[in-house]
């Protein structure tokens, strides 16, 4: 059974090439893949189970969440020219050392932003194989709370 999209009236599995990655201002060029992790760093608790309550009932933690964070990474393909963000765009940010704007997005007339927020550069690195493709991978985490993420709640 197909689920249904949520962009443009398109129905069925979304693909891979319609959900885009914005560092610095530019869509990421030449991307081959990117990943974007929700991290909960929780806090267990473990307490001793009440005398009337089955003495296994205490095997079982609750948890907390302490702290929320989002860490991104993105692959592509090394372009001579290259008009969006690859690593020729990125390296010069990644190298001031600040944070900068990042965006996920749904390819479309419509392409309100599911992300949105400061992330800081942590990782750029370029591969260069003899006889191949030279390719680049950049790393980001985000720096402070985001605009816009999946479960905010607006003021």
């Amino acid at each position: 059974m197909a689920e249904t999209g949520t962009t443009t009236g398109n129905t069925g599995y979304i693909n891979g090439s319609d959900v885009l990655l914005s560092v610095g201002g530019k869509p990421i060029g030449h991307c081959t893949t990117h990943s974007i992790t929700f991290n909960s760093e929780t806090k267990e608790h473990a307490v001793k189970p009440l005398a009337t309550l089955a003495k296994s009932s205490g095997l079982w933690k609750s948890k907390n969440v302490t702290s929320l964070s989002i860490s991104i990474s993105a692959e592509g393909v090394r372009f001579h020219g290259e008009p969006e963000g690859g690593f020729q765009e990125n390296s010069p940010l990644w190298g001031k050392g600040q944070s900068v704007d990042v965006q996920c997005f749904m390819r479309g007339d419509d392409a309100s932003p599911y992300l949105k927020g400061k992330f800081v550069i942590t990782k750029i690195q370029e591969t260069s194989p003899a006889q191949d493709d030279a390719t680049y991978s950049i790393e980001l985490e985000n720096d402070g709370e985001p605009e816009v993420y999946p479960g905010k709640v607006s003021a």
